[in-house]
C-alpha cells in the first residue's frame, strides 16, 4: 500500500499536516524568506478564521484596529514556491503530523490555517511538499495495515483521563447502542430542525472509548498512541503496555474515504437530530447522516483498524454513503485500532511515559 498524493490533498487533515511541515520548515531557518513565510502564514490565517476578533485576537497596542496588511493566499503560494525542501527528517513529520492531529475540530467551522490550505491558490505548492513526505521512508507506516505488535496508553494524573475497560466488549457495545438510540430520540424532540441553528452536542463516530484501543510503537518515540491525539487533554504521564493480539483476528482495515463509506453503508445507524448541527458547521453539509452501528459491525469483524494514511484522507470530510446519506470520521486517532473482542495485556511488558515540553517529545522513564 502507497500514500496516494491527491488523496492526501483532497483531504483538510492532508492539507494541514503539509502546511504544517512547511512552517516547521522555517523553524530551521533564520532567514528572512523564512520569516517572512511565518508571518504571511499567521497573518492570513487570522484573517481567514471564523473567530477572528473574538475567541481568535491579535496582541499588542493597536493590533485589532491597526492590524498590519494580509497577504493573499496567492502571496503564500509565491512563498511556499520557493521554501528549500530538505529530505524530511523522521522528527518534524512526526510533530508536523501531531500537530495537524490536534488542530481538528467538528464542533465548529474549520480554523484559519485549515480554511488557507484549503484555498485553490494553495494546491500546487502544498501538492510539492506533499510530494516530498510521500516519497519520504519515515512516511511508510502511514499506509500500512495494523501491527501485529499492538500497545495500549493509558494516560495518568491528567483531568480527564482516558476510561478504562472494566466492562466486557459485548456489554459496552450494547450500551454504546442504547445511548446513542435515546440521544437521537431526545435529540429529534429537543434540537432545532435547522442546521445551521447555534447548537453543539456529540460530534465524533468513533467507537465507545470502554473498549480496548491500541497502536503500533515506533521504537524509541513510544506507542503512537501517545501523542497522534485528537482533542487531547495535555496529558503530561502515560503507561504503555503490550496486548496479545489473537491470531485469527478478523480487522477491517479503513484506509481511505471509500473504505469508511462502505462500513457506514453496510451497517448504518442513522445520527442526523444528534449530529446535524456540529458537522455542517465542520463540513458546511445540510442533509442526513449516519455512523457505524458498531454493535452490528461486531458480528461480522474483531477490531477496527485506522491507518494514518486513512485518517489524513478522510477525517473531516463529508463523506457520500448513498444518494440521501452522508458520514464524517471525527474523534479518530491516525493508526489506532478499536477491538469488539476483549484482548488482554502484557504486564510484563509495562512502560511508563512521561511528556517533556520543552523539546514536544516523551520519554521513557521506566520499564519492567
Amino acid at each position: 500500500m502507497t500514500l496516494e498524493l491527491d488523496a492526501l490533498l483532497a483531504g483538510p487533515r492532508g492539507r494541514r499536516l503539509c502546511l504544517e511541515f512547511a512552517l516547521r520548515t522555517t523553524w530551521d531557518s533564520a532567514s528572512s524568506d523564512a520569516e517572512e513565510l511565518r508571518q504571511a502564514i499567521f497573518l492570513t490565517a487570522y484573517d481567514l478564521d471564523p473567530g477572528r476578533g473574538t475567541s481568535r485576537v491579535l496582541f499588542g497596542p493597536g493590533a485589532e484596529r491597526f492590524p498590519p496588511p494580509t497577504p493573499s493566499p496567492e502571496d503564500i503560494a509565491r512563498l511556499l514556491d520557493t521554501l528549500p525542501l530538505a529530505e524530511p527528517h523522521e522528527g518534524a513529520m512526526l510533530l508536523s503530523l501531531t500537530t495537524a492531529v490536534d488542530r481538528a475540530r467538528y464542533w465548529q467551522e474549520p480554523d484559519g490555517e485549515d480554511v488557507l490550505a484549503a484555498a485553490p491558490a494553495l494546491h500546487d505548492p502544498l501538492a510539492r511538499i506533499a510530494a516530498s513526505l510521500v516519497a519520504s521512508s519515515h512516511a511508510r507506516w502511514w499506509a500500512t495495515p495494523m501491527d501485529s505488535a499492538q500497545w495500549a496508553v493509558t494516560f495518568v494524573e491528567a483531568d480527564a483521563p482516558r476510561p478504562a475497560a472494566t466492562k466486557g466488549a459485548g456489554q459496552t457495545l450494547e450500551q454504546w447502542r442504547a445511548a446513542q438510540l435515546k440521544e437521537e430520540t431526545v435529540a429529534e424532540r429537543e434540537r432545532p430542525s435547522d442546521a445551521r441553528a447555534r447548537w453543539s452536542g456529540t460530534w465524533w463516530s468513533k467507537p465507545p472509548a470502554a473498549l480496548t484501543q491500541t497502536t503500533r510503537s515506533l521504537g524509541g518515540r513510544g506507542p503512537v498512541g501517545l501523542r497522534l491525539i485528537e482533542d487531547g487533554f495535555g496529558w503530561e504521564s502515560a503507561t504503555a503496555e503490550q496486548v496479545a493480539v489473537p491470531r485469527d483476528a478478523r480487522v477491517y482495515e479503513i484506509d481511505g474515504p471509500a473504505a469508511w463509506a462502505d462500513l457506514c453503508r453496510r451497517h448504518p445507524l442513522e445520527v442526523t437530530a444528534s449530529r446535524r448541527h456540529d458537522w455542517y458547521r465542520a463540513t458546511g453539509r445540510i442533509g442526513r447522516w449516519v455512523i457505524p452501528d458498531w454493535t452490528q459491525v461486531q458480528h461480522d469483524i474483531d477490531a477496527v483498524h485506522l491507518s494514518a494514511d486513512g485518517y489524513l484522507t478522510t477525517a473531516g470530510l463529508a463523506i457520500p454513503v448513498d444518494d440521501d446519506l452522508a458520514t464524517v470520521l471525527a474523534g479518530w486517532n491516525p493508526d489506532q485500532t478499536y477491538w469488539f473482542r476483549d484482548v488482554t495485556r502484557s504486564a510484563s511488558t509495562h512502560q511508563a511515559w512521561t511528556y517533556h515540553q520543552k523539546d514536544d517529545n516523551w520519554e521513557l522513564s521506566t520499564a519492567r
